[in-house]
Parts: structure tokens; sequence; C-alpha cells
């Protein structure tokens, strides 16, 4: 077996079923039908939504699902000179209209986050909390004050010394309250309690815990240990997933072993998981009986319809882009390709076919190579895809990259050390000839009862253009050789932009176009 590379379905996309976007006067209806279901007898009037709307349109957010309204939130400007001292619920959103809104004011003042309880667990509050923060730093704020519910602690009253003490004790991880716990994992400081803040709310007794995030971008990080996670909005979060071929009973146990995975990229706040190339190839160890090459590959075609339909489902869930390695896709004329499907957290799916089988992939299954290569955008920028092999022509990453693409992955899958390293040089050539970064995750363990999956070999790792602003050597992350992991990395994408212009050396800018140039002629359709 050599580098075993996948390939595209027919550029697949679906529309987005998930959008975060900006709430307007027309949305009222839907935003009072939510607010009606998450508080019975609290809710917002069309009047008080129509004054957050019209006092400040820029710091109303909702989520749509599938077309309907699930999430809500909504914010004003205000100055820190008010915002940082004691406050309640109504004198400082002006009744709930968002009327004290300051148009001079240097932070945003959080009023309302509401998500409907029938879709929770798909991360519709850390979405809203994300563009939240994104719309503080597009305004050049010092950051976000609110006040934040604390619904565990009327159980607990009697056994305590106030709610500094419980605040204390959730703190420390000695007591369990989910809000507060929330606020804390996207990286809000508390800074006090804040007393008689929304009398209504009786399971918080009234009061909240005063939260404030300090914009990164202007001011110093809150004095309180800064969270292992959090991350620069210039920033893209990076997990490759160093898969372990073995042994699996059945199609829910080997989905169980990705989701795995996914729950652990999406706990470290990553952007993108990437999984390797015919990662798939592990359901072939539960068919009952062992099957030839080519049975097996066209046996594999079966499950694209659900594999898509579950990474779909995770990609939402977990609130993360996901590039699902490689599977063997049988196209509308019948043949085999190796396809990339990526998966990206607002529900859309798009596909990239391998475009160079190896010479063991046409001889064992008798796979045919795509023949288009585009960039899919990506809420973090344009990215690319190369599949295994056709990292080792060079005019592939050179196409995406003059297509836009700052970022490269690259899903692969070899059997031993030599053809891991070829995939791995021609991969830090691409980081390096185009300034771009380029992610690698492989396959290592062994499938014994599926033929041509016998061993795996796989470093996975980051690699960074070679230049002062990057990671030593050009490896921003390794995985250790042949072990089951993940290789996180943090890519400064400014850095890329800024090096491709002022560098030690401008790869891009200094290419000879008067002697030479990449002409694509691509067979497919866009």
């Amino acid at each position: 077996m050599t580098e075993k590379d996948s390939k595209k379905a027919p550029r697949a996309k679906t529309d987005a079923t998930l959008v975060v976007r900006q709430a307007t006067l027309s949305d009222i209806p839907a935003l009072q039908a939510l607010s009606a279901k998450v508080y019975p007898s609290g809710a917002f009037t069309a009047e008080m939504l129509r004054g957050q709307i019209t006092n400040f349109p820029q710091g109303q957010f909702l989520v749509e699902y599938k077309g309907k309204v699930v999430g809500h939130c909504a914010a004003f400007k205000i100055s820190g000179e008010i915002a940082l001292k004691p406050h309640t619920w109504k004198e400082i959103t002006g009744g709930g209209y968002a009327s004290r809104h300051d148009p001079e004011g240097d932070y945003l003042y959080g009023m309302e986050v509401c998500v409907d309880p029938d879709y929770r667990g798909i991360r519709i509050g850390s979405r809203l909390y994300q563009r939240r923060k994104k719309l503080c730093q597009d305004l050049n704020l010092t950051g976000i004050i609110f006040g934040g519910r604390m619904p565990g602690y009327a159980k607990r009253m009697e056994k305590l010394n106030g709610p500094e003490e419980y605040l204390e004790l959730v703190k420390a991880r000695k007591l369990r309250d989910q809000v507060v716990f929330f606020h804390l994992s996207n990286d809000f400081e508390p800074i006090g309690i804040l007393k008689n803040y929304m009398v209504s709310d009786l399971e918080s007794q009234g009061y909240a815990v005063h939260m404030v995030w300090k914009n990164p971008l202007i001011a110093e990080p809150p004095t309180q240990e800064k969270k292992k996670r959090g991350r620069l909005p210039q920033s893209v979060r990076v997990a490759a997933v160093q898969f372990q071929m073995r042994k699996v009973t059945s199609e829910e146990q080997f989905q169980n072993q990705l989701e795995y995975f996914i729950d652990i990229a999406s706990d470290y706040d990553s952007d993108f998981v990437v999984f390797p190339e015919l990662v798939t190839l592990a359901l072939l160890s539960a068919a009952p009986q062992k099957m030839r090459p080519e049975e097996a590959i066209d046996h594999l075609t079966d499950y694209t319809g659900r594999y898509t339909k579950f990474m779909q489902k995770m990609a939402i869930a977990y609130n993360i882009n996901i590039i699902g390695g490689s599977h063997p896709t049988k196209m509308p004329d019948g043949d085999i390709h190796n396809v990339s499907y990526v998966f990206l957290r607002d529900g859309s799916t798009h596909s990239q076919e391998k475009l160079h089988p190896t010479p063991n992939e046409r001889y064992w299954w008798n796979i045919k190579g795509g023949d288009t290569l585009q960039t899919i955008q990506t809420d973090c920028g344009p990215i690319g895809v190369l599949v295994c092999y056709d990292t080792e022509f060079p005019e592939t990453a050179r196409h995406l990259v003059d297509q836009g693409a700052l970022m490269i992955f690259v899903p692969f899958c070899t059997d031993e050390r030599q053809g891991y390293l070829r995939v791995r040089y021609c991969s830090q050539a691409i980081a390096v000839q185009n300034q771009c970064f380029v992610v690698m995750a492989g396959t290592v363990g062994n499938l014994p009862d599926v033929e041509n999956m016998d061993i795996n070999y796989a470093e996975s790792c980051v690699l960074t253009p070679c230049d002062f602003p990057f990671a030593r050597d050009g490896i921003a992350a390794i995985a250790p050789p042949n072990t089951e992991t993940i290789a996180f990395a943090d890519l400064q994408l400014q850095n890329l932009l800024t090096s491709r212009q002022a560098g030690s050396v401008q790869n891009l800018k200094d290419r000879r176009f008067d002697l030479y140039n990449v002409q694509w002629h691509s067979k497919g359709k866009a």
C-alpha cells in the first residue's frame, strides 16, 4: 500500500441550515414568540423589541435553524462608568427598551440571551456570544458587561453565607451552576454580585453575577488566570485527529469514535477538526465476512448517505467545522471516487474529490480521479483540501492559493514511513512556497481483516511557512508517531497576510509571471 488518496463527489453543497444574523423589525413576531416560550411570565413585548432594534440595530442578533428562530440576544452601547457600578436590569436597560443606548459608550451591555429549550445542545448560546464578541471588536469597544443569572443559588442559600460564597464555590468547581459555568467558559470574569438585579428571578433570589469580558485587542486581559482555550479573534484553532484504525462491531460504534474526537476538539474551542483519508474503511471490519478489495469498496459506498448525514449533524451540534477525512463515493456514472467531505458548522456540506489516485488505489479499488479543485468559503476564510497524493503535485496547492486559500487541509493515509514522508515533505514545501498553513491528519493502527489496509504510519502535524512570525522549524504542532491523539495549534491568519507583503522572502509576490504560470483546465462543474 502507498498513500491512499481520496476524491470528491460531484462538488456537492447544501444550503446552510443554521444561520446567525442581525435581527430586523420584521423578526419581531418570531422574537416575541420565542421570548414568551422561554419566559412565560416576563416576555419581551413587541414594543420592547422594536425599541431594542431601533435604538441599536447592530446589537440585536438571532439564530435561525431550518428557517425557525431558535435563539436571540440583545445588546446596546453604554459607558463603563455606568455599567461597572451597581445597577439593576430595569434601570440600565431602560425597562427593556435599550433606551440607555449611548452611541459614545465604550462597552457593550448584554441585556438578553435566550435559546429555545427544544433546540439546546447545538451551541446556539455559544454562537450568539461569539457574534457579540465579534461586534465588540469590530466597534473597537473596551469589552462586554452584563448581569448573569445564578439559578442554583436559591436551592443552596440556607447553607451558605450569601451569594458571594456561592459564586466562589462555583468558581472553585465545588458547586455546579450551568449558567455561571457557561459564562466562565466563554471567558467572562466575575467582578462582583449585583443585588436586586432582577427581583422576579426567584431561582437567583434577585441576585446576578456582575460579568465582564475585555476586548483582548485593546485591553489588558482580566487579572484572573486566563483560560487555556481562549484565543484572539484573528486566531484560528485547528485540531488534527491521528485516528487509530481498529476493528469495530457496528456502524454505531464507529460513529461513537468519530464523535469522541469531535467532542474533544469542540471542547477546546477548535474552529476546525480534521480526520484522515479513508477513515471510513474501519467499517469494513464490521462486515460479516471478508471481501475482495473491489467488493469491499463498492460495499462501503452504500454508507455515504448515512455518513454525511451523521457528520453534518455533528458539525452543527458541536459548533465546529469538520474536514471528514475521505470516503469512497459512487458517482452517477458508476465510477468510485475518493471524496473528502467538508461539514461546516452552519449546516452546509461541501466536497472535494481526490484528483490523483495512487497506483495502489487504481489497482486494488479501481478508484478514479476527480476533475475540479476549488476553495471552500468558511467562517474563518477560504480553505482548500488536498487528499494525500494530491500534495505531491505542486500545481494543486498553487491553484488553491491563487483562489485565496490561507489554510490547506491534508487528510492522508500512508502505510509506512517513506510514504508518510513524501506527503509530509511536499506539504511543508506547500506551506513555504505558497505562504499558507497546512494541516495534516493521518491514520495509525491496523485492520488485519481488511484487504489493502494492513498497516498505517502517521505523524499528524500543523505546518507553517518558515519565517520569524511563525513556528520554529515551520511546525506549529506535531503528534507522536503511531499514537492515537489530537494535535492542536492556533494559527494567526494576519501573519500570513503580513509575510506575503513584507516577509524575509515573499514567494507569492516575487513569482515570475513573465516566465511561467499555472493554467487550470477543469473538466468538472464548478
